[in-house]
């Protein structure tokens, strides 16, 4: 009697499983076929095992609009979570550099007592200008009755003083709205970094509580 064939016997085992594809269509009918089936494309099939066990899914087929969504859908996601991470990187950044409220506002006050001494320079030329200017004035106030018998020299002095102090009041206009800028700039810091300097203290406390 032969006994069995060793190449029939490979071939045998060497066979694909069946799979088994399984789906609830439209009309709420549980469909079953051992290849994809048609009529569930657009919905999720389960492809079992010979025993009944999920072996794995097999998603929806997209149209080009829905895969178009759907990678529009993919990338927006993506974006919002790389502007997440910038944040908490310039979040890390700021803390590092501002690590608790006591070196935030020196730093406030460092910016601002530098646009202040500024301007204290302007309004010192602004007062010195005005003595300059009275003086003018009053030289000017002997030709009231003729003013066109006044020397040009004196004219152009007192132009040259208006223009002088028309410049001045515009750069103590552009020194209120950097201190503004610089308030605002601090202040919103102030606000990112309350929180976490409030998150950071217990570490930090405990830090300082350990021996040397």
């Amino acid at each position: 009697m032969l006994g069995p064939d060793p190449a029939l016997a490979q071939a045998q085992t060497q066979l694909p499983t069946p799979e088994i594809y399984t789906c609830i269509d439209a009309r709420g009918r549980k469909l079953t076929s051992d290849r994809p089936i048609a009529e569930c494309r657009d919905r999720e099939q389960k492809i079992l095992n010979p025993s009944g066990t999920v072996k794995a899914r097999l998603g929806p087929t997209l149209t080009a609009k829905e895969r178009s969504e759907l990678e529009a859908k993919a990338k927006a996601e993506q974006a919002q979570q790389a502007a997440l991470e910038e944040e908490k990187r310039r979040d890390r950044a700021l803390l590092v550099r501002y690590p608790t409220p006591a070196v935030h506002q020196k730093e406030r006050l460092e910016a601002l007592g530098h646009i202040n001494r500024v301007k204290q320079t302007a309004i010192t030329q602004v007062s010195d200008l005005l003595t300059q200017k009275a003086k003018l004035v009053d030289e000017m106030a002997f030709y009231e009755k003729d003013p066109a018998k006044a020397p040009q020299k004196l004219k152009r002095q007192i132009d040259e003083v208006n223009q002088t102090l028309a410049a001045q009041g515009r750069f103590l206009a552009d020194k209120d709205a950097e201190t503004a800028r610089i308030n605002a700039r601090f202040d919103a810091e102030q606000q990112r970094l309350a929180p976490l300097w409030h998150m950071a203290a217990p570490a930090a406390a405990a830090s300082a509580a350990q021996p040397d």
